[in-house]
């Protein structure tokens, strides 16, 4: 039973701390994110319940005892208690995945109390939090670039310190790790062509201080795309083959990202079997990639990153479909030779998009969900779609049933490679299995793959090279 609390409780500073909550408090939801109140060591704020509707809770390290702080209706992440020890700070937004941070930041009384939104209107999604004094340091994914600002949670204003087009990976409590006076920061950063190298340095001033994957030479190439569409702005990312003969047109693949609380990032390409293969792959074999960051991403504030509420494959596919145009006005594109792929929220997506649209001539749709009406019933995650959909499945099947792509399937013409893994839970593989009967069904011509022992991510490196070649093959038999 102890066994049990400890691989369900994550994100706890300390070992000790995660036996006691797990043991004294003696509670029935997830504690899912944890800090230590410095002004009283017998004390920490906690996120407890399902990820997707927790609440702010304070515990009694002595007694065990759990006081609510505040259950905002909205997901919450890395609870930070101020100095003075009379206020919570925590970013807030519409999230969909756990390890997946994006929103406004909160801050609440440790008495408990209304949380107040300290960055109003900030367009930008903040994936990372820590006090410095009166104030707050964070990270936030601003459009294409990553950036580092203070907060004046009196004044409710923000100022840049840094920023960059790149991808930064800190710590599981944020993009960078800041010392205890929030003077000096350090993170990982990388981008479509330099791997990964640590960055450090006293505020503003980020620099490399390793050199070893300096020598991984660059795989693509790659520019941001920003479009408009419908009131929003938004950007993307559009990868492109090294060598670009003059004259010559090229098919370009969509690849939508998961979540769908997320967003494309710059993440290196490799030469190797571990870095973006499949991206690289495809690139050797002359197909443009695009990265669309259509409503409901990360990146463009609150607002945007909310877009698709009770609105999946609405206003995020006339997204997708308007940033495809802006890509091709820029490269040397054949839109008569277009391919969509996507995993999971993008496997939902691609297989939305061949029965919504007939521009595509090749898909491939990894992990997907066809059904939103029987996916409800069974997925081990169905809380994640209440924020989403408003209600459950057996409250208002209608918006669920509008959003499922098996409700157009005799619109689908596109030859469809479908994957999952035959263990995934999140997605499960009855999904993928329900969309291939309808294609068969209609005579359009598709594959299914169901991966042995896999679960929502394929990680067994025989099944990753069979997939990324059954993918390449697939486009390079109907875009080619």
């Amino acid at each position: 039973m102890l066994l049990h609390h400890l691989e369900r409780i994550t994100n706890l500073v300390q070992l000790s701390f995660a036996l006691l909550v797990g043991k004294q408090t003696r509670l029935d939801h997830e504690i899912r994110s944890a800090t230590w109140s410095r002004y009283d060591a017998t004390a920490a704020p906690v996120f407890r319940g399902a990820r997707w509707v927790a609440t702010l809770g304070h515990v009694d390290i002595a007694s065990g005892a759990l006081r609510v702080l505040a259950a905002p209706r909205m997901q919450m992440n890395i609870p930070r208690v101020a100095p003075d020890g009379r206020s919570v700070a925590f970013i807030a937004g519409l999230m969909s995945d756990f390890g997946s941070v994006g929103g406004d930041v909160f801050t609440v009384p440790l008495a408990g109390g209304e949380p107040h939104n300290v960055t109003p209107r900030f367009a930008g999604s903040f994936n990372g939090l820590a006090w410095q004094g009166k104030h707050l340091i964070a990270s936030a994914l601003v459009g294409s670039e990553h950036a580092v600002l203070t907060i004046d949670p009196v004044k409710r204003s923000t100022r840049t310190l840094w920023s960059g087009a790149v991808g930064a990976a800190g710590s599981r409590q944020g993009r960078f790790v800041f010392s205890a006076d929030g003077a000096v920061a350090a993170s990982v950063h990388e981008d479509f062509a330099r791997a990964p190298r640590i960055v450090a340095g006293r505020l503003p001033q980020l620099a490399a201080i390793t050199r070893d994957n300096d020598a991984f030479a660059p795989q693509v190439r790659a520019s941001s795309v920003e479009w408009t569409n419908d009131g929003f702005r938004m950007q993307g990312w559009l990868l492109a083959p090294l060598a670009i003969e003059a004259g010559k047109k090229y098919p370009m693949v969509v690849q939508v990202h998961g979540g769908p609380a997320s967003a494309a990032s710059p993440r290196f390409v490799s030469n190797g079997e571990q870095a973006n293969p499949l991206l690289r792959d495809l690139a050797r074999k002359g197909y443009y990639v695009f990265l669309p960051n259509p409503r409901g991403s990360f990146g463009q504030g609150v607002a945007f990153s909310s877009a698709n509420k009770r609105d999946f494959g609405g206003g995020d596919w006339r997204d997708i479909l308007a940033g495809i145009d802006a890509a091709a006005k820029t490269a040397p594109v054949d839109t008569d030779r277009l391919g969509l792929m996507g995993h999971s929220y993008g496997g939902f997506m691609t297989m939305w998009g061949i029965t919504h649209s007939q521009r595509f001539k090749a898909a491939v749709a990894g992990a997907g969900i066809a059904n939103w009406i029987s996916y409800y019933g069974q997925n081990g995650i169905d809380q994640w779609m209440i924020p989403f959909f408003g209600a459950s499945a057996y409250d208002d099947p209608a918006v669920y049933r509008a959003a499922s792509p098996i409700e157009s399937i005799k619109a689908a013409r596109t030859p469809t490679l479908l994957y999952v893994g035959e263990r995934d839970v999140e997605t499960p593989a009855v999904q993928s299995m329900e969309f291939w009967h309808g294609l068969r069904a209609m005579g359009t011509p598709t594959a299914l793959v169901i991966y042995e022992g896999e679960g929502h991510a394929i990680r067994k490196p025989e099944h990753q090279r069979d997939q990324r070649a059954r993918t390449v093959g697939w486009f390079e038999r109907y875009l080619k």
